[in-house]
């Protein structure tokens, strides 16, 4: 009687941790770096796993490589999505998906790849096709892969809802990436209760501060240039005008009050190359604005979300988000 208790009682403990596990939200910076090929931080990418899903947001620079580092099949991925079309969040696609394809236990995608992007996104994949029509050729002939493994279910979305499945919800917002760079997306993804921001590419937008009202989590982008580039080089000023400062970024959270603001997609650049962000300076700017936790994010850093918000360093050590309260 008593070892019957025992296993019901060890039964139950495990259905519990179980759903524990399946009720949390995980997310894995992969990329939070830009065009600038540092080895520290490679360019935009991100990874949300909830429930049975694993979404990636975007394709940076390597976002196959740190997926890799973390056990996960490029091939069990269960959609894609695309911020924007500038290459430093797609030039990770096509090794996303041929190697994916590849018969091994990184790859084997046996179905379509399901990618959900802004006009053009259709086009983009029609065109990789007609690129990549050789080594499919190849692959095909030679190594027995399935030819449903290497297609697409691209859509070409607006802002709404645009994915529902086993209890997730992404949502498409519009947001300010300049007036050159329509259609630009941030994205709200929900599950059990949970709510994640991410703000994709964009300057300072009252419609990423209202989407991430008391949400979870808030990841949004933000931009420190050296003033002595932006001076000698006017395509800095470009690009500083086409995203969020420091500052900026501060009152998105303070009015936003997230429980937790991450910074990603960091766009830093110095006269003198450095391979790492100053993340003391980046914190002190944001710090005359915004007093609640954060997080200067850095690749394969993540987030994990349950009862409680939990960060945690690239080696898996638990990390205390700043504060500007005592």
């Amino acid at each position: 009687m008593r070892l019957r208790l025992s296993l019901v009682l060890l039964l139950a403990a495990t259905l519990w941790s179980q759903s524990g596990q399946a009720a949390e939200m995980k997310i894995t910076l992969l990329g939070t770096g830009t065009p600038t090929p540092r080895l520290s931080s490679f360019s935009a990418s991100t990874l949300i796993e909830a429930g049975p899903e694993r979404l990636v947001f975007d394709f940076g620079r390597g976002s196959s490589i740190r997926l890799f580092q973390r056990n996960i099949p490029l091939g069990s991925i269960t959609a894609h999505f695309i911020t924007h079309l500038h290459s430093d969040h797609v030039v990770g696609l096509p090794d996303m998906w041929l190697t994916g394809w590849l018969g091994t236990p990184y790859g084997s995608r046996k179905t379509p790849m399901v990618i959900f992007g802004p006009k053009g996104t259709v086009a983009m994949t029609e065109n990789l096709i007609k690129a990549f029509s050789e080594d499919i050729r190849i692959r095909i002939d030679d190594e027995g892969y399935p030819p449903a493994g290497v297609a697409f279910a691209a859509s070409d979305i607006e802002p709404g809802v645009v994915y529902q499945r086993n209890g997730v919800k992404v949502t498409a917002i519009e947001v300010n990436h300049g007036e050159k760079i329509k259609p630009a997306l941030g994205y709200v993804v929900e599950f059990n209760g949970k709510k994640v921001v991410l703000s994709g590419d964009t300057k300072p937008d009252a419609r990423v501060e209202k989407a991430a009202e008391g949400a979870d989590l808030l990841i949004h982008e933000v931009a420190m240039i050296d003033p002595e580039l932006l001076r000698d080089y006017p395509n800095y000023r470009a690009i500083e005008d086409h995203h969020t400062s420091p500052e900026e970024a501060g009152k998105i959270f303070t009015q936003a009050r997230p429980k937790l603001a991450v910074y990603s997609h960091i766009v830093f650049a110095t006269v003198k190359p450095v391979q790492d962000v100053p993340e003391d300076a980046l914190v002190v700017r944001t710090r005359t604005t915004y007093q609640g936790p954060l997080v200067v994010g850095r690749d394969l850093m993540s987030i994990v979300i349950s009862d409680k918000i939990e960060a945690f360093a690239p080696d898996g050590s638990a990390l205390k988000p700043a504060s500007g309260t005592p």
